[in-house]
């Protein structure tokens, strides 16, 4: 985790002053709506930093960290044969933020790069901020194309597996100081 947020200090770039807010507890979900299955998961251990004045933001979230599945199985298949996790561990988004940032609530344009299992995508993706002196809420729901991401399904499960899966993060990030 140290690591992470150094890394993320050096790919923000002097970010010793400023209004920094973190977490490590962020909040992912997702859903696959597919014909003959639903499946859900989700992870608490979202990760991430937004530096409000430069508006520039990093998320990760570790793969294995999902839960939830319908089965055992399912859940060792998302992570070996789908995400391919062992090579594959973290997933991150890493941008700017397009519209100025003022307290309170609003509505904010995300854009930066999705990375999932090796693959990068540059996105765009709508997010309701909640901004205080001390904290921030965030909220955003988006699809994820598997094939924008080089995840391959094999026929068998084509039924069972939606095409673009439903992603939802939320939760709150604290002020550093």
């Amino acid at each position: 985790m140290k690591l992470f947020f150094t890394l993320s200090f050096l790919l923000l770039q002097g970010l010793c002053i400023g209004q920094i807010y973190g977490t490590i507890e962020g909040q992912v979900n997702f859903i696959s709506k597919a014909p003959l299955e639903i499946i859900t998961a989700s992870s608490n251990q979202m990760q991430g930093l937004i530096d409000l004045d430069k508006k520039v933001f990093a998320f990760k979230i570790y793969i294995k960290s999902f839960n939830g599945f319908n089965s055992p199985l399912q859940q060792i298949h998302f992570y070996e044969n789908y995400m391919e996790a062992n090579d594959f561990p973290i997933a991150t988004f890493k941008g700017k933020i397009l519209e100025p940032i003022q307290h309170g609530k609003g509505l904010y344009r995300a854009k930066g790069i999705l990375e999932i299992h090796g693959q990068s995508v540059e996105r765009i993706i709508g997010v309701e901020m909640i901004i205080d002196n001390k904290q921030i809420k965030y909220a955003a729901t988006f699809l994820i194309p598997l094939e924008d991401h080089d995840i391959q399904l094999p026929r068998i499960v084509s039924q069972k597996i939606a095409e673009s899966i439903e992603v939802s993060v939320d939760g709150e990030m604290q002020l550093k100081e």
